[in-house]
């Protein structure tokens, strides 16, 4: 599915560097998008050096050629089906990239010297090949996003390209149990005044948007203002969700409790199933004696399975806190050293088949943490592809395959009833 997003990582540079330029010649028009000489020339030069390759490599700019005439038929398609997103997708995507340039070259005056122009510009020049490519995304999802190979598929797969697939590396399966320290009342009080207190300020006419960038502590809507987009429901917590699905337009909650901590939610619009809402989340902080009981509460449950052979998918389904594993038993994955983060590897390096490890901690992000146990089922040395014990890779890449083979024939459907045609 490469070529998916060939266009999508490009055009964030290319749109800002190839403008129209008097005299510039067409390279090729589909439906009613020109694609420039300059545009290929540039992309063509990009494509080469994330490659390392001679950009006059005989065929490479005909096949850029062709990628950007895929997109553009894709493009051409989705408007055909009326797909849409919203300023608000757009706006995120923007922003977004605007912080991998940051993040790229040290500063947001950088990216604006590097650029030439003001980082408002910046943004505005991208808006429209951001939504383009946005559409070709959810345009490719509606189509392939459930596309998956079947057994037979599996099979035929492995035993046709078994030899090219090369050597299987170690993995490990390995599951855990985890465990968020549970909060004094006192630390819990705490948290909820601070949360009362940012609410009395915005119906004193505090703005909303500055209190979030400012006091929440959910880092993926504070830079927004507290914005969450547009959602339905069981996206949220439970208890976000009552409180928030029963408040009328600019009507703002009360102070909200869910699991992680105290939430302040303004509805901002209703559109049939879905909400937009912003909210402000105030954290329940963990104190030394939480971790101390919970680390003990790890060590009891450990003891368990270790001395009276309590199985431990039995032991996390009912009692880890982290509720995406414990469903499975525990289950992390059957993963690769590579897929590993850091803090785990270094616990299942020194574990054996079948052993656990005693509790650690474990931080997620610089203000969510807790403690954990892990326990290595079995550790698979490297070996070549064995259909029976790497099913699930095997699957991934046949599905990959399938969803490949569809995606060239639809291209060329397009082809068939989208006009294009190469000027030169």
């Amino acid at each position: 599915m490469k070529k998916f997003i060939f266009a999508a990582i490009l055009c964030f540079t290319s749109v800002i560097y190839c403008q129209p330029k008097a005299l510039d010649k067409i390279a090729a028009i589909v439906d009613n998008e020109i694609i420039l000489q300059s545009e290929i020339d540039f992309q063509t030069q990009l494509f080469a050096s994330q490659r390392k390759l001679d950009p006059k490599t005989p065929g490479l700019r005909q096949q850029v050629l062709n990628m950007v005439i895929e997109d553009k038929l894709l493009y051409a398609q989705a408007n055909v089906d009326s797909i849409t997103v919203t300023d608000d997708d757009v706006k995120r995507q923007i922003e977004g990239q605007v912080g991998m340039f940051i993040q790229q070259y040290g500063s947001k005056e950088k990216v604006e010297q590097v650029y030439g122009m003001s980082m408002e510009k910046i943004k505005r020049e991208l808006k429209d090949e951001v939504k383009k490519n946005l559409m070709v995304q959810r345009l490719q999802e509606k189509k392939f996003g459930v596309i998956e190979a079947s057994r037979r598929e599996v099979e035929e797969f492995f035993g046709k390209y078994k030899d090219s697939l090369g050597v299987i590396p170690e993995k490990s399966k390995i599951y855990h149990i985890f465990k968020n320290p549970k909060t004094s009342d006192a630390s819990k009080l705490k948290s909820k005044i601070l949360a009362q207190k940012l609410l009395d300020s915005i119906k004193a006419g505090a703005d909303f948007a500055t209190l979030a960038k400012n006091f929440s502590e959910d880092p993926g809507s504070a830079v927004h203002g507290g914005d969450l987009g547009y959602v339905k429901r069981g996206v949220f917590y439970p208890q976000f969700e009552a409180a928030a699905f029963e408040l009328n337009t600019n009507e703002l909650s009360g102070v909200v409790e869910s699991p992680v901590g105290y939430h302040i939610i303004q509805l901002l619009d209703r559109r049939g199933e879905a909400i937009h809402c912003r909210h402000i989340l105030i954290k329940i902080k963990a104190d030394k004696e939480a971790d101390l009981q919970t680390i003990e509460t790890l060590n009891d449950i450990r003891d368990s399975a270790v001395r009276f052979n309590v199985p431990f998918t039995e032991l996390a389904k009912r009692n880890s806190d982290d509720k995406e594993t414990a469903a499975f038993g525990g289950l992390l994955g059957t993963l690769y050293q590579n897929q590993i983060d850091k803090s785990l590897l270094e616990i299942v390096s020194k574990l054996k088949d079948g052993e656990i490890s005693y509790p650690r901690r474990v931080d997620y992000s610089s203000n969510v943490y807790g403690y954990h146990i892990v326990y290595l089922q079995k550790r698979i040395a490297q070996h070549s592809p064995d259909i029976n014990v790497d099913y699930d890779e095997i699957k991934k890449l046949a599905d990959e395959y399938k969803k490949q083979r569809l995606y060239a024939d639809w291209i060329l459907e397009l082809k068939k009833k989208i006009y294009w045609e190469i000027k030169s």
